[in-house]
């Protein structure tokens, strides 16, 4: 190296200085320094670069410029500047740092982001599990052995029915000894000054039930001309374009004048045979046992139900204070084609008043935490996606995390719609008590939003696996699911063109004769 430095020092002083200052200098440069510039001591490993450093501005041009830079920002700027800096640093995350060469910041930003999302998901966890109770199954239990099972003096029950007749025994006998608690075991009044129904002595009845009926024209379906002088009319099978909405009876009042769907405020329910709009003939119930059977009375008597008559639906809803859940009950009572009659019930026990108990107001600062973590998460995604732009959907924990984030702000409008709905049926229910109150509504939403939470819950579980993606097992693991995907799909295909053949064909030989075989549906 000595050998060299003294080459190149003789070379400068046999040129002199024109092969550096002089631009128009043609002399041919020197063995040894070409020599020079390709040699370097250090090993073929070593970085070359490893010493150098950049040399910038001249220091007075620096000392210059920065005084320059603070003599034209303001205080306020510059504090201004250091909050968004920091504000900033709060979204770092694998995707938005530069962490391809650096392990030690690759490791400490993954486990940053995990220790967040660790909070977000006890968070969601308390919100999810706060929501329900082990009540709720033993209120469900209790009301539908109540409705369901019991006969009163060995009448039918409910479940039992299987004609018309048995419809009306059901409806003046079971159905108004359960609906209408007023009296203790020993005869003394549950409520001294009030009409009011407790049933099981806990659970209010929510001003009066409601009992509707859907009808079908007659000569809705064709009749053979060899059965044209014995058959006078056919009703069809139910459906919407069939169905009658013409007045009939005693044509004056609501059970006998039809009132569609959007009158009702209801909604469509799928039965075991069909799917049935929410409209149709209906009376409400009173709120005395005697009133309420004298009305039924009326309508037996009128022949309220007829050949015509595809479907009856009895609603009400209970609360029970002691617990804050409602129980909204639906019976339902097909009338085929065939004849005789087809009982089904849906019974949904949600808890729709949220804030009463020191415990739900714990899920209020919860439920405050978890729209904070939403808002975080949004500005995470979109620095996100502006930084990567559609390859940001290339990776699947980045599709998983705006499912996430989309399933959670439904979840938090449908919360807010949820509790002004119920406030106002609620106000509306003390003002007139003897009025139908149609929690079916809220109580199917309520529903969907706790499945809706439950899918939201398992994805955020999955999550889990990205922030620990760096560990050895979880990636060898991640990478052979990758592999085996195209194999599994394919499988898959083969496997449901097996399945739905096999079904079909159980279908068709055993439709007839096997109830688990009687639907498509059922055989798969």
């Amino acid at each position: 190296e000595s050998h060299f430095r003294a080459s190149e020092e003789h070379e400068l002083e046999a040129v002199g200085k024109k092969a550096w200052d002089n631009p128009v200098y043609n002399g041919s440069p020197s063995t040894s320094l070409k020599i020079r510039a390709i040699y370097n001591p250090k090993s073929i490993l070593e970085n070359p670069y490893e010493n150098f450093e950049e040399v910038g501005d001249p220091l007075p041009y620096q000392e210059k410029q920065s005084k320059a830079v603070d003599g034209k920002t303001s205080p306020l700027l510059k504090c201004c500047f250091y909050i968004f800096r920091g504000i900033r640093g709060l979204w770092g995350t694998t995707l938005t740092e530069n962490t391809a060469e650096n392990r030690e910041l690759y490791v400490k930003t993954t486990l940053r982001e995990l220790l967040v999302y660790i909070v977000f998901l006890v968070d969601i966890c308390l919100l999810t599990y706060g929501m329900t109770s082990s009540n709720a199954y033993y209120y469900t239990k209790v009301m539908s052995e109540l409705f369901l099972q019991t006969s009163t003096d060995g009448r039918v029950s409910f479940q039992s029915i299987s004609s018309m007749a048995d419809f009306w025994v059901y409806a003046q006998g079971p159905l108004l000894d359960n609906l209408y608690w007023t009296k203790w075991y020993n005869n003394e009044s549950l409520a001294a000054h009030s009409t009011q129904s407790y049933i099981y002595y806990e659970n209010v009845l929510l001003g009066v039930p409601r009992m509707r009926q859907l009808k079908v024209k007659n000569n809705s379906c064709v009749v053979h001309d060899d059965f044209k002088e014995e058959i006078s009319g056919c009703y069809d099978v139910y459906s919407e374009d069939k169905e009658e909405r013409v007045s009939f009876g005693l044509i004056n009042g609501t059970a006998w004048r039809y009132h569609s769907e959007e009158e009702l405020g209801g909604s469509s329910h799928w039965g075991r045979l069909t799917s049935y709009s929410g409209g149709g003939y209906y009376i409400d119930l009173k709120l005395t046992r005697e009133e309420s059977a004298e009305a039924l009375q009326v309508l037996k008597e009128k022949l309220w139900l007829d050949r015509g008559t595809r479907v009856v639906f009895i609603d009400f809803s209970v609360y029970n204070a002691n617990i804050n859940l409602f129980c909204v009950l639906r019976l339902v009572v097909e009338f085929p084609a065939t004849g005789g009659a087809i009982p089904s019930w849906q019974i949904r026990t949600v808890k729709l008043i949220r804030y009463v108990s020191t415990w739900d107001f714990f899920i209020v600062a919860c439920e405050i935490v978890f729209c904070v973590f939403i808002f975080y998460y949004v500005v995470e995604e979109i620095l996100e996606l502006r930084i990567h732009k559609l390859q940001y959907f290339t990776s699947i924990w980045n599709i998983l995390d705006v499912v996430v984030i989309l399933l959670s702000i439904v979840a938090i409008g449908f919360h807010i719609f949820r509790t002004i709905e119920v406030n106002r049926l609620l106000g509306e229910l003390l003002k007139h008590p003897n009025t139908y109150a149609d929690f079916e509504f809220l109580a199917f939403w309520q529903t969907q939003y706790n499945n809706m939470n439950a899918v939201n819950l398992f994805f955020a579980w999955i999550k889990i696996f990205k922030y620990i993606s760096f560990n050895k097992t979880m990636t060898q693991l991640s990478s052979t699911l990758a592999r085996c995907a195209k194999d599994i799909l394919g499988f898959a295909i083969m496997f449901f063109i097996v399945f739905f053949a096999y079904a079909q064909l159980g279908y068709l030989l055993f439709g007839t004769q096997v109830e688990n075989f009687s639907t498509f549906v059922k055989c798969m």
